[in-house]
Order: structure tokens, then C-alpha cells, then sequence
């Protein structure tokens, strides 16, 4: 099949374009030319809000990992209707209501979540999605999932620096005690769950949530993610959500709007209509092979000053007020 990427190369859409390479589909990525494109793949170069470069090729399949608001969604429309057998929407597993009613979390759990602007905006494109049944639309919603060139954490997944913070002996934080299961899935393994709904045609109409089953506390992801390191296990200060978000207020959407939260998923779903779906790598294992990859390639460490400097203030605020 043909396949358009809207955002081909970032975290979670670079391994899932990768498979779909390997199943021996035809490849296109829409590019702002900011990231570099395989060379197996056809780069697109254009802005995602002006589609003029897309509109006369043909595509079997669209798959919009950057789509964030509505007007994303009706220019994809008004570009891609009656012209294609799928539209894939990534969305995102914060549009769960929260706090969580019942657990493990069903495609079927409660919707509405009032802590998170982007899950709002998210929401709000699902359900526009979903009112045109004329279109093949499937909804995605991916949790917290993570690439060889994220180190998990409850700021900000991207880049080396909450490694290296682990490796210069700096503490971290978690919200209230650190003991809500939380899920964790690498995109490889998330991969091969969307590669499954490609073409599938009982999956029009449809909504999936793609994640591993195993779970673990944020305590033991961050002890796990010491261990690939080599380091001590850190400092973890345990700080009440409520303090974190009346005093750092740009932080309650990620945390008490997801990761403070139970994330434990039901993948029954998922799982009957894509029978291959199968998350091979527990955490343990593939966090030492981000950390083995990330090490040998530095220039991909992506240091982010910014989020270690909050890490520093929110736990200097907790313990100023202790």
C-alpha cells in the first residue's frame, strides 16, 4: 500500500514507518525538511497546514501523528476525503477521564479529561473524526510510549538529561508516593500493533489504546532506569500532586492529568483485531538498549537545561515548604 506519514520521524512514527517499510509498503513522509527522511522513503516537503503539495497524489493510507487541534483535522479532510481506503489519527490515551473510574483502562472507560489541554484538543478531533462516517477514520491512542532516544520520566521523556542527571548523583521526584502502576511501551512493540490495523477494514469506525501490559511503579522505573545506567539507585523525593501543580501549575496537565494517575490498560482490543500484537520488551531490557544507543550516539542526547532546572525547583520548593 501507499502510506503517507503527516510526521514520520519523530518518537513513536520512526519505528512504525520502519515495519511498514519491511512489510514492503511504499513509504511518504510530509517534511518541514527539519529531520532527515530515509532515503527508502518519499520526502515530502511541506508545511502540515498547507496540504497543496499532497492533494494531487495518491495514497491508500494516512497515517497523522501531528495532528493536534481541529483545523489539523479539517485540512486533513478537506485534502484526503473520498481520496483514500484509511485515516489513521493518533491521539493520545490522556483523553481518559481522570481520575480513572475502574482499572484496567477499556477503548469503552469514560472520556473527558480536565487537567490537560492537549488532551482536550485531542478529544475534541477524535470526535470530530468520528461524526464524518462517511470517512475510513481509526483512532490510536498511544500512552506513554518511548523510543531509543527517550529515557522515561515524569517531566520530559525526550533526550539524555534525566539520565545524566541520574549519573551526576542529582535526586529526582514522583507524585505523592511514586507507587501508581504505570505502563510503558516501546515503539517497536507499538509498532506492530498499528502495522495490524493498515488496511484493516473492520477497524474503520473504530477506536484502539496500544500499549504493553506489564506495569510498573514510577519507583521502579526510575530504579530500573539506574541500574542500565550503572549508578546508584537515586533520591526520590515524594511530593503530594497537589503541591507540584498549585506551584508549578504548567505541570498538571503531564502529571495529575497522566502520570500520577493508575495507567493500566486492558489490550484486549487491540489484541483480537491485530492477533500478532505482542509487547516482547519489558521495560529492564529496553531501557538499557536506549541507554547502550543513546550513549553511542551523544550527538542524539538531545540536553534539555530547561526541564532538569524545574526538577531542581520543584524539589527546592518541596523541601523548602517540608
Amino acid at each position: 500500500m501507499k502510506i503517507l506519514f503527516i510526521g514520520g520521524t519523530g518518537n513513536i512514527s520512526t519505528d512504525c514507518a520502519a515495519l511498514l517499510h519491511q512489510r514492503k509498503h511504499e513509504i511518504s513522509v510530509l517534511t518541514r525538511g527539519n529531520a532527515p527522511v530515509p532515503a527508502e522513503y518519499r520526502a515530502i516537503k511541506a508545511d502540515r497546514k498547507h496540504l497543496e503539495a499532497v492533494r494531487d497524489l495518491k495514497f491508500d493510507v494516512v497515517i497523522n501523528f501531528l495532528g493536534y487541534d481541529l483545523p489539523d483535522i479539517e485540512t486533513d479532510y478537506e485534502s484526503f476525503a473520498g481520496k483514500i481506503r484509511q485515516y489513521i489519527f493518533i491521539s493520545t490515551a490522556m483523553v481518559y477521564a481522570k481520575p480513572h473510574r475502574h482499572i484496567p483502562i477499556t477503548e469503552n472507560a469514560p472520556l473527558g479529561n480536565p487537567y490537560s489541554n492537549y488532551a482536550k484538543n485531542k478529544l475534541a478531533c477524535e470526535r470530530w473524526l468520528l461524526e464524518k462516517r462517511e470517512w475510513p477514520v481509526t483512532i490510536v491512542r498511544p500512552s506513554h510510549t518511548y523510543s531509543k532516544r527517550w529515557i522515561p520520566n515524569m517531566v520530559s521523556s525526550a533526550g539524555y538529561w534525566f539520565a545524566a542527571r541520574l549519573e551526576q548523583g542529582k535526586p529526582v521526584f514522583v507524585a505523592n508516593d511514586g507507587e501508581n502502576p504505570w505502563t510503558l511501551t516501546a515503539t517497536t512493540d507499538f509498532a506492530v500493533g498499528l502495522a495490524g490495523l493498515i488496511g484493516n477494514e473492520k477497524a474503520t469506525g473504530e477506536t484502539f489504546h496500544i500499549t504493553s501490559d506489564e506495569a510498573l511503579s514510577w519507583n521502579q522505573i526510575y530504579r530500573e532506569i539506574a541500574a542500565a545506567l550503572g549508578v546508584p539507585a537515586p533520591v526520590i523525593e515524594k511530593i503530594p500532586v497537589d503541591f507540584i501543580c498549585k506551584n508549578f501549575p504548567d505541570l498538571t496537565g503531564g502529571i495529575k492529568g497522566d502520570k500520577a494517575e493508575p495507567g493500566v490498560f486492558d489490550n484486549s482490543k487491540i489484541k483480537k483485531f491485530v492477533p500478532d500484537f505482542v509487547c516482547r520488551k519489558p521495560f529492564a531490557v529496553a531501557i538499557r538498549e536506549s541507554v547502550a544507543w543513546l550513549r553511542a550516539h551523544p550527538e542524539d542526547q538531545q540536553p534539555n537545561a530547561k526541564a532538569d532546572a524545574l526538577v531542581d525547583q520543584v524539589i527546592a520548593a518541596w523541601r523548602q515548604h517540608d
